[in-house]
Parts: C-alpha cells; structure tokens; sequence
C-alpha cells in the first residue's frame, strides 16, 4: 500500500479523544458509577454521553487498526511489535506510576479510608488490584487491549499486506459494486453481541474480558482492511452517507425506547450494532469528505492527543475535588473541568512533554530526530 497521510483519520481521533474527555467530565455528574461525585447529580447528561457511548470506543480501535496498516506498509513485523511496545507498554507503566496513582488516593481520600499526604499513600498504591486493593490502570486499560490485539493480529496483518491478496480483491470488487455491503462488516459485532455480552460483561481488567477482547479485536481487524480497500471504501462511504446518517438517526431513539420497553430481545442487539455501525460510517464519511486537508492545527492536535489522553482523567479528578462540596452551579463547575482539564494538558504538554527529550518517549512521542545541516564548506 503506498504510504499517504489521510488527515481525516486524525481528525477523527482527535475529535474522539477530545469528547472522551469531556465525557469523562460528565462522568463526574451523572449516577453511573465513577470514581467521585458531584454533590449533585444532573439526570439529563447521560443522555447526550449515553449516544456517544455506542461508537466511541469502537471508532478508536477502527482507527487504531487503520494506523496499523500505514504503520506496516514500511515496516517488518518484528519492527512494528517493537514500535507497538515503545509506544504503548512504556507509557502503560509510566502512566500507572505517576498519573493512576493520584487518581486512586484522591478516590480513597473522598471514601474517607485514608488520611495524609499522598506520598504517605503512595506505597500502598501497590497493595492489592483495585477495587479491593488500589493498583490499577484506570482509564489507561486501552493501551494494554491495544498491544495485546497488536500482537495478536500481527500474523493476519502480515497475511493481508501482500500484494493481490483475494480476500481484499473480492471485498474491493463488492464494494465498488453495491456500497451498502459495507455494512456487513458489522455481522460479527453482531453475533459476539448476542452470544459474548451476556456471558462477559465489560470489566477492562483483560483476564478473562472475553466479550470486550473479541468484539474489540474484530473492530481492530475490520479497520485494517476497511483502509487496505483504499478508494474502493472512500467511494463507497460517499454514495451511501446519507443513507447511514439516516439510520443512525432513527435507531437510537428506537434503542432507547426498546431498552426501556423490553427486558430482553434480540432486536436490543441488533439496533444497538446497526446504530453503532451507521454512526461510524457517518462519521468517516463526511469526515472524509471535509476534513482530509492538511494543516498545522491538525499536525500539533495529532501529536498532542496521546499525552492529553494519559493525563486527562488525573487532572479532572484533582479539579473535580475541590468542586464536589461547592454551591456553585452544574453548569459552572462542567466548565471549569473542561476548560482547566484541556488547559492544564495543554500546559504540561507544550512546556515539559514536548520539549523536554527524555519526557517523551514517556509519554508515547517519538524521538526528535535532528538532521545534520549540509553545507557548502
């Protein structure tokens, strides 16, 4: 595959980690559990985040998978495993240890199960796997699900690069023909939906998270080859955007209303797949068709999202203590958390992450690699 920049997929995971974070800051104020609470609980948030939770998550690890394939088209796959472990286990570790810990002490400091500074709690950071004990990854389970589908899919990936490879060739060919089949991609989400969810509900602890490994690991695999089609898959999603904008549109209200009118039905799963997979297909294709222009803003955001990704739960829950007990206003105190989460990121990034060479790798950004000036003498 010949190496291109698609600036809509930057765009797209940009735009999906910044509505992480504030979905993270509405997790402060509504009943679902988290890791504080706002003094108030505000009902009506969990539903705008209720209907981005359908396809935030799978997005990310289509987009993951879409990376993966410009990442090996000029790589081996013993280099691009290495790359995956530089990338995510180093930034893992160094997340855990000084962005998860805070975290957890400020957790217990609001049960009342501890007192004193944090350094006092810190060795007990290391007692036990939370919730019982307080060592955890917290909202950083994404990079150990990553490389772990990483690895795993390594071999197929490598399978499907070649070149003429007739299972891209026959999805190509069918695709260009009749757009819509793009939504067979979504069958086995489906089938693992119906047969996994209610066996395995989502724990992010990856010891036995069977349903969340396998449908995470289809969404992974499906990216890869839904970018190897190349303008076959960006043809097809412009015919049929208004169509897939439509159907999300109408189902998930209709997923709302079976999910509190039926206690059980395989039309949950479906509408609840079908809603997901149109809103992805939406997205991709009016991102496509306005987004993929090159610019400084989107080169700066892209290499700033995976650090604004590691540090942004730690910060809203620091600016999220202070803020429990005040009188202020809901809507006072949302602001302030997006707004001081976003500018605190953008603080550590810009004046210590990016600048300082040995913080980067840290936090998942590449080397600067400086090139020796030619000169005439």
């Amino acid at each position: 595959m010949k190496k291109e920049r698609r600036y809509d997929i930057d765009w797209i995971r940009v735009i999906v980690f910044d509505i992480l974070i504030i979905y993270h800051v509405g997790m402060f104020f509504v009943s679902w559990g988290w890791h504080i609470k706002n003094n108030e609980i505000i009902d009506w948030m969990r539903w705008p985040m209720l209907f981005v939770n359908q396809w935030r998550l799978p997005i990310l690890f289509i987009i993951s998978g879409m990376g993966t394939r410009f990442a090996l088209s000029q790589r081996t796959g013993a280099n691009y495993l290495l790359e995956r472990f530089k990338r995510l286990f180093i930034p893992l570790v160094v997340g855990i240890l000084l962005v998860v810990a805070p975290q957890v002490y400020i957790e217990r400091i609001v049960q009342g199960k501890i007192s004193g500074s944090f350094f006092d709690f810190y060795p007990h950071f290391f007692h036990g796997i939370y919730p019982e004990g307080n060592f955890s990854w917290h909202h950083l389970w994404f990079l150990p699900y990553l490389l772990l589908l990483s690895v795993i899919a390594t071999p197929i990936f490598l399978n499907l690069r070649k070149d003429e490879n007739r299972l891209l060739g026959l999805l190509n060919k069918f695709i260009k023909k009749s757009p819509p089949l793009l939504y067979l991609f979504a069958l086995p989400l489906f089938i693992v939906e119906v047969f996994l969810e209610p066996l395995f509900p989502i724990t992010h602890a990856l010891i036995g998270d069977w349903y969340a490994l396998i449908y995470y690991f289809i969404l992974f695999i499906t990216g890869y080859i839904l970018i190897s089609l190349g303008k076959a898959f960006w043809l097809a999603l412009d015919r049929i955007k208004y169509y897939s904008l439509t159907v999300g549109v109408i189902s998930f209200p209709l997923l709302i209303l079976i999910w509190y009118t039926v206690e059980s039905s395989i039309f949950i799963p479906l509408i609840k797949t079908l809603n997901m997979w149109s809103w992805i297909i939406t997205i991709f294709a009016f991102c496509s068709k306005y987004l993929n222009g090159e610019s400084k803003l989107i080169k700066y955001r892209n290499q700033a999202v995976y650090p604004f990704y590691i540090m942004h739960q730690t910060i809203i829950i620091i600016i999220a203590y202070w803020l429990i007990n005040n009188p202020m206003h809901y809507m006072w105190k949302f602001t302030i958390l997006v707004l001081g989460t976003f500018a605190c990121a953008w603080i550590l990034y810009e004046f210590i992450i990016r600048r300082i060479p040995i913080m980067r790798p840290l936090f998942g950004l590449k080397k600067i690699v400086k090139i020796p000036t030619v000169t005439g003498k």
